[in-house]
């Protein structure tokens, strides 16, 4: 991978209109402004409205922290997204998602021994992502289970997270100094 794309801004290079924002991003955030805030400061009207949004898909979803986290794991192994990755997988373990699961999505294989509802979301999201559409069986599934509004935000944690990934991505962020990518270089 290349060097990063945008030198790491600092609280206090942060000009009138980033400031508000780093402000806030470094009350919640374990990297500072680092990670996918250092390009979103770049632009910080759209910066702010991600911001807001992340804060309510994180911490005020309708689905259940597990599942939230596993979401937004399953989107960090589609884009094999190395920050996403390293700063959820611990999250998603921590929230009660199975650490055998997490090895299992992270060596790119569906995980076995899913209780129903993690199934729900790695069938609903999995179908969403590749066949860009959801099956009529694989949504019925996933309302039964979840429910009409833990779909809705499910399906915008994937979206949002997908952004978050392709931020990265633009941005060639990388994991923090001093620690390995989760993805190694032709893994699947």
């Amino acid at each position: 991978m290349t060097d990063k794309r945008f030198p790491q801004l600092t609280m206090d290079r942060l000009d009138e209109r980033q400031r508000p924002l780093g402000e806030q991003i470094m009350k919640i955030s374990k990297v500072g402004i680092a990670g996918p805030y250092n390009p979103m400061l770049r632009s910080p009207v759209f910066g702010q409205r991600m911001f807001d949004l992340l804060a309510y898909l994180r911490w005020n979803t309708s689905l259940p922290l597990k599942l939230n986290e596993f979401a937004i794991l399953i989107i960090a192994r589609q884009w094999r997204s190395q920050v996403e990755w390293f700063a959820h997988a611990p999250l998603a373990i921590q929230a009660g998602l199975s650490p055998a699961i997490v090895a299992e999505l992270k060596s790119n294989r569906r995980p076995s021994s899913m209780p129903p509802e993690e199934a729900a979301v790695y069938d609903f999201l999995t179908e969403l992502i590749t066949k860009h559409e959801v099956s009529d069986a694989t949504f019925e599934r996933a309302k039964q289970l979840l429910g009409e509004q833990q779909v809705v935000d499910l399906t915008a944690v994937a979206g949002t997270y997908i952004t978050v990934a392709m931020i990265l991505a633009m941005a060639n962020e990388s994991v923090p100094a001093g620690h390995e990518p989760p993805f190694k270089p032709g893994e699947p």
